[in-house]
């Protein structure tokens, strides 16, 4: 049985809703083949298939399908590498593994506690590509154990470091006994540090692809700074009804959530436009009202006066890059007002246009198009999805609650079902207030003696 469309999961891509016919059963059934191999843990055979069906897609040009697969093949790889290694049961040690990007080093540090690989963490090591490997290292070891951090027993590298003796003794008097660095070179040692090793380039790869992106957009929007902190805001709403705005934001390529934001839009009526210029406000006024704080207590610091504390600046991830809206030229010119109001004119922003993907930018008649298979375009498309999920998952929540607290539980007759395709119908409460007889038997799944009830229920001037 069809439905009448795709679930939340589906619009989410949680689902390919087979439900809805939106895929066939022979492509579903060779995702459910795929899933199954999976749990019995043949990954190399999934490797396989998807390294045929990648190949395939780039030799069509379908390049961003093939950067999809690549990023399974990925993450199926990091799994396989978290696979259950047999050990000791007595080992506390760390791993640590180092790979470069164009720019950074990123480490991983694994984590073995009696016996079991319990965390994995993986740091950036900014200015690292004129630096060696051993170096970096070093550098890191000092760093990371520093910070009254637990200290293994034992910490295996991947190559000797030039003053591993000095920094043995260090750690060990920080641990209270003797802690060992070593670079093995046989057994489940070694197995522990090609692994690390490898979770190293799978990350590595990823962040130069986030890196590549920036780059590129830097690139095609002539911006001053690498957009390592970049916005999206979106409106969802049912003809004005329960509109909500939404702010997210990716910080290096990264969806960073601790610093999304959903919004109660005030602005009545069905206006996107008067909507969206209220939310940049929203979020727009704080950002000014710290700059001028900050401006100010410079300028008492500056004249020492003594009582004057120093505002803690904003953090990496709080103040944007670049700002991206969905919308075109009319929808970008308000956002530039906006920012002309607060003076903010520093903080580059784009409109992108979802129809054509074309990008607008301040003070040019014509839109750029970055091509399809650039990274930098799949960031921004990334942004902009983003952005419209989580309005539209806020929007939808506040539907249910709304349904949920609805007068037309109290009708008999109008059940869960029935409510939902009146409010469906109708758009909202006050429509189904003045509907008739004869329009509100036109919704799904009512007959004549329903629809009097709700008829009578809302023309009772005790139920008003």
């Amino acid at each position: 049985k069809r439905m009448d469309g795709p679930c939340l999961n589906s619009q989410i891509d949680l689902c390919y809703a087979p439900c809805n016919g939106s895929i066939s059963k022979e492509e579903y059934h060779e995702h459910i083949q795929q899933i199954d191999l999976f749990f019995q843990g043949k990954y190399n055979k999934i490797i396989k298939d998807l390294e045929s069906e990648m190949k395939e897609a780039a030799k069509n040009q379908e390049f961003e399908k093939a950067a999809v697969i690549r990023d399974q093949i990925s993450s199926i790889e990091e799994v396989m590498n978290k696979q259950f290694v047999e050990l000791n049961n007595e080992l506390d040690q760390d791993i640590i593994a180092i790979s470069y990007t164009t720019q950074n080093a990123v480490v991983v540090v694994m984590n073995i506690r009696n016996g079991k690989i319990i965390g994995k963490d993986d740091f950036l090591m900014d200015g690292s590509q004129h630096t060696t490997s051993d170096e970096v290292i070093s550098a890191f070891i000092k760093q990371f154990y520093g910070i009254n951090r637990h200290i293994p027993k034992e910490i295996l590298i991947e190559e000797e470091i030039p003053d591993d003796k000095l920094i043995e003794e260090w750690l060990s008097d920080l641990r209270g006994n003797k802690v060992s660095i070593k670079v093995p070179q046989k057994g489940n040692k070694l197995r522990l540090v090609r692994m690390a090793g490898k979770n190293a380039d799978i990350i590595k790869n990823q962040k130069q692809k986030m890196e590549n992106s920036m780059i590129e957009l830097k690139k095609y929007l002539k911006l001053e700074k690498l957009p390592r902190v970049i916005e999206g805001y979106d409106i969802s709403n049912i003809s004005g009804k329960l509109a909500v705005g939404s702010k997210v934001s990716f910080l290096d390529g990264k969806p960073n959530k601790k610093q999304y934001k959903k919004f109660k839009m005030n602005t009545p009526g069905p206006n996107d436009f008067a909507m969206m210029k209220e939310l940049l406000e929203r979020r727009l006024k704080p950002l000014k009202e710290h700059y001028d704080k900050q401006r100010i207590n410079e300028e008492h610091l500056k004249k020492n006066e003594a009582e004057t504390e120093r505002i803690v600046p904003l953090k990496l991830g709080e103040e944007p890059n670049l700002i991206v809206i969905d919308g075109g030229k009319g929808q970008l010119g308000m956002a530039v007002d906006v920012l002309k109001e607060y003076n903010l004119t520093h903080i580059p922003i784009i409109g992108l246009a979802k129809e054509f993907e074309e990008i607008y930018i301040p003070n040019s008649s014509f839109p750029i198009r970055i091509p399809q298979e650039n990274e930098a375009l799949h960031l921004l498309q990334q942004v902009r999805d983003e952005s419209h999920r989580f309005a539209v998952t806020y929007h939808r929540k506040l539907r249910s609650k709304k349904i949920e607290e609805s007068p037309l539980d109290n009708i008999v007759g109008i059940g869960k079902k029935r409510k939902i395709e009146l409010l469906r119908h109708f758009g909202d409460l006050e429509a189904i207030k003045k509907a008739s007889i004869d329009e509100i038997k036109e919704v799904n799944g009512m007959n004549e003696k329903a629809a009097t009830n709700v008829y009578d229920y809302f023309h009772n001037e005790n139920n008003d």
